[in-house]
């Protein structure tokens, strides 16, 4: 039975459906640090602007853009420049 001949490269539509799921964790990952400033807990403060900040820092400059629609549709403050 004869395969089709091996791709040098990565799919087109694979590639962006990572991109899509990267893009969207970033996002995640910032909305829940930043929901732990609603708690009473000021430990729980502290870590989350730790936890924030790093996030922010993390994000590729390529996808800050992206990750903002994903920050804006999750209703949450932190925008990345």
């Amino acid at each position: 039975m004869d395969h089709p001949p091996a791709r040098s490269h990565t799919d087109p539509m694979q590639e962006r459906v990572q991109r899509w799921q990267s893009v969207r964790t970033w996002a995640r990952l910032i909305r829940e640090a930043e929901a732990l400033w609603h708690a009473d807990v000021r430990i729980l403060h502290r870590l989350a602007a730790e936890e924030l900040m790093r996030l922010v820092q993390e994000v590729p400059p390529r996808l800050r853009r992206r990750v903002n629609r994903w920050l804006e549709r999750f209703h949450v403050v932190t925008r990345l420049k």
